[in-house]
């Protein structure tokens, strides 16, 4: 059976997934969770947060997927063996090195490969499933059609999102609030600089759009649920570790809804009240359904409200400032004590006066209007909200922000405890024999099968003086089971005639041999571990020092000119080109020039989907044989796969070079690159100056980006054609090799962005050129990124990094060099 998968940013909310009928939670401890903003748990809270849900039948998964240093490792390692001992069912990860550490040290704890791992291919499946990954949380763009491709052709367990917030980028592929802020997204600090409004413009300054142009609508996923149900997914995910317990409550109590009505043999039909219900606790743009379509999503982005927006209540009709009344005609229902928003005020209002137009004949002596208080207003009706103030307009817009009623309705869920485990028992009251209870449960739950507790009460049971005890009685009692997370579906009685036990004596008998059943479970749900801190994790940060004229030169042509004369670059060891370029014939000269002048590489996208796909395996081998290539820079653990059949069949020996989009921090993770084959690896651009001396290997060479536009996303987003895919009716302003396009801040800084008609994906470059001072480090080679550069600028480039020095001025940056993320 699929499961339901729901957030937990605090204890409350844990009871409110719970008691809502999830299946599973997700939470962080107070460290390495990429929600660092969320209250999560400290070790006490913890433990007693696995044992409140497993107790309930509920497993949990923990979140340590961040990016972890060198100084981090043991920290972390800890803290997973900590979350083992109490009895964690799965942990989250994104770093490569850790996880593959946790899964050889810890076989029978399920490692699941985070959605930071930014696996949207099979490829990247099967090549996490072969690395013992138990799990893969696939990444949010997917479509429905590919999450069933990929679900029918691999053996590993899917996890998909199907409610919630959406980031714009691929998640761990976004640098934008590292890079312009030192908030990392990798380190759970992000400070979505991705909900700031931009505007797209041209190369002449011309504005083609403006708003919030990065942020999307947050996905309901609900008609999909049936699909990706039969599609094979194992765990259907709610976004909101930081949202509030009745945003979790009610989320959850839907989707349960559904998830169940899916899987039963009634017609598969959505309550509108559900939909509303699900957009009035929280939305922005009203929702969308994300990427799941197979057809372009021209509803995406929602761009002219970041924030939560509600429910649509009205438009101000009429204001009076004085006495602070609006008025207008309502399109939902509202009640006193719901909250509202107006369009430009920031914050929200408590509604606590609310009123109604009286009739003419209810209209004083004095003609002047009357109102009437009202507790709630009906869908159509006009409406006077009273103690209003703040910048209010006629035409405002007005948003029910949240109902009093639903909140309530989630609150009190959480004080009740609804989830309950079947429990059966046999209750024995013989003469002269202590009263006993033998509980027992068939309960499809690893921790309640075999249950066999047998509980004596130290207690004998009397002769009647006048009215025997019945079965009847006996069941009432011990049916009691409150605010346990037990019930008794099965009771039978042993009772002997004429016998007479006390109240208090069944009441007690049923507590005790609950707590009991609890004790045992407890101790079940409790592991052992006698693992410590691997030295691996202890390695040097000292480097060997190398002769710093020896370093190579490598330049990354993001894009090709056909206007230029590549032949005129100087001092240049290697040079990465983009996979599409090799598809396109009319690069075909530049690629023999560059191919009989220098060691060229094939540079992988990051992204690499269907039609991706097709250009890799249509035209990889004839490259080889044609250009001479020497190497590949492979963007993603995906293009291990990809690169494998072709390599062994032409029996070439390729340098393979892993890109910075691996997100290397530590040094374990490099050791697992070289397993895998890889030679040389790209430092991460947003690293601090000491994490980039702490990463030392002595079997990988390292690389390091010294020059160059930073990409800050890859979305799959198309900002000039405003969709996540391509469609027919698009004006293709993309083709248009003579324009360039960017996104501008509030600053006024300009980011540029190039968008890929091939699979939709746009890559955003940083406002501001990356540029370090080489000698600072001992790297084997130095790269330089080039993205519209000329030859002479390129040279320039080139000589100005041979030497040792680096560019300044306010349209360079030296990145997170000298700040800590």
């Amino acid at each position: 059976m699929v499961e339901l998968l729901s957030p937990v940013g605090d204890f409350e909310c844990l009871k409110a997934a719970v008691q809502n009928g999830a299946d599973c939670v997700y939470f962080g401890a107070d460290s390495f969770s990429a929600r660092a903003f969320a209250s999560n748990f400290d070790l006490t809270n913890l433990e007693k947060a696995i044992t409140y849900a497993k107790l309930r039948g509920v497993k949990t998964n923990l979140t340590l997927n961040t990016l972890i240093k060198n100084n981090e490792l043991n920290s972390a390692y800890e803290l997973a063996k900590n979350a083992y001992e109490f009895g964690i069912d799965a942990i989250i990860v994104q770093d490569l090195g850790l996880g593959l550490k946790l899964i050889h040290d810890f076989p029978d704890l399920d490692i699941h490969a985070s959605t930071q791992m930014s696996v949207h291919n099979l490829q990247g499946v099967l090549k996490l499933q072969e690395l013992g990954f138990k799990r893969v949380v696939l990444a949010r763009e997917l479509s429905a059609e590919e999450i069933q491709y990929i679900c029918e052709h691999s053996n590993i367990e899917i996890e998909c999102f199907v409610h919630g917030a959406l980031c714009i980028s691929y998640s761990g592929q976004c640098l934008l609030s590292s890079m312009i802020g030192g908030r990392s997204g990798n380190r759970g600090k992000c400070a979505q600089p991705c909900r700031l409004p931009y505007t797209l413009v041209d190369q002449n300054k011309n504005e083609l759009d403006n708003g919030y142009l990065l942020s999307p609508a947050d996905l309901c996923g609900l008609e999909y649920l049936p699909f990706l149900i039969n599609a094979g997914v194992d765990s259907l995910k709610i976004e909101g570790r930081m949202k509030t317990p009745e945003y979790v409550a009610t989320v959850t109590r839907i989707y349960r809804k559904y998830i169940d009505l899916a899987n039963s043999n009634k017609k598969f039909i959505i309550d509108e009240k559900d939909k509303k219900e699900l957009l009035q606790v929280f939305n922005r743009g009203l929702s969308s359904t994300g990427h799941l379509s197979k057809d372009a999503n021209q509803n995406l982005i929602y761009k002219y409200k970041s924030n939560n927006m509600g429910l649509p209540l009205g438009i101000v009709q009429n204001y009076n400032p004085n006495k602070g009344y609006i008025t207008l005609k309502l399109k939902e229902p509202i009640q006193i004590g719901d909250t509202i928003s107006l369009e430009k005020e920031d914050g929200t209002y408590t509604v606590s006066e609310l009123m109604g137009n009286l009739t003419s004949t209810r209209k004083n002596s004095s003609n002047k209007k009357q109102f009437e208080n009202l507790n709630t207003g009906k869908i159509g009706q006009i409406v006077t909200i009273g103690r209003m103030k703040g910048n209010i307009n006629i035409k405002d817009k007005i948003y029910k922000m949240s109902s009093k009623e639903l909140n309530i309705e989630a609150l009190d869920s959480i004080k009740n405890e609804s989830r309950k485990i079947p429990l059966t028992a046999k209750i024995t009251i013989n003469r002269k024999k202590p009263i006993s209870i033998n509980i027992t449960s068939s309960v499809k739950n690893d921790l309640y099968q075999n249950l066999n507790i047998k509980y004596y009460l130290n207690a004998i049971p009397a002769e009647a003086k006048s009215t025997p005890i019945s079965e009847d009685f006996v069941k009432e009692k011990i049916s009691k089971t409150g605010n346990t997370p037990y019930e008794f579906t099965k009771l039978s009685i042993n009772l002997e005639d004429n016998l007479f036990v006390p109240t208090s004596c069944l009441n007690e008998l049923r507590r005790k041999s609950l707590e009991e059943v609890e004790t045992y479970i407890i101790n079940k749900i409790k592991r052992k571990s006698t693992r410590r801190s691997s030295t691996r994790f202890l390695t040097s940060n000292k480097l060997d020092k190398k002769n710093i004229n020896t370093r190579s030169i490598s330049v990354l042509l993001n894009v090709l000119n056909l206007n230029y004369d590549y032949s005129k670059l100087k001092n240049i060891d290697k040079i990465y080109i983009p996979l599409k370029y090799f598809s396109d014939r009319k690069y075909k000269e530049i690629l023999e020039n560059l191919s009989s002048n220098f060691n060229i590489y094939i540079y992988m996208p990051t992204i690499i989907k269907a039609n991706y796909r097709n250009i890799f395996f249509n035209n990889i081998e004839n490259a080889i044989k044609t250009y001479n290539i020497k190497g590949f820079v492979i963007s993603h653990i995906s293009n291990c796969v990809l690169l494998e059949a072709f390599i062994n069949k032409l029996s070439n020996e390729f340098e393979i070079i892993a890109n910075y989009t691996f997100n290397i921090y530590n040094n374990s993770s490099i050791e697992e690159l070289y397993n895998l084959g890889i030679t040389t690896y790209t430092v991460s651009p947003e690293l601090d100056k000491n994490t980039i001396l702490s990463l030392y290997s002595k079997d990988c060479k390292q690389e390091l980006i010294c020059y160059g536009r930073i990409p800050l996303m890859n979305i799959n987003y198309c900002l000039l054609g405003k969709t996540n895919k391509c469609y027919p009716k698009c004006e293709a302003k993309c083709t248009n090799l003579d324009n360039k396009y960017f996104i501008k801040d509030r600053l006024n800084m300009l980011f540029p962005i190039i968008p890929d008609n091939i699979q939709t994906v746009t890559t955003i470059y940083n406002s501001k050129i990356l540029s370090i001072l080489p000698s600072e480090f001992n790297m084997n080679s130095l790269r330089i990124d080039i993205l519209h550069e000329n030859i002479n600028e390129i040279n320039l480039i080139v000589e100005t990094i041979k030497n040792n020095y680096r560019f300044e001025g306010k349209d360079y940056t030296n990145g997170n060099l000298n700040r800590e993320i």
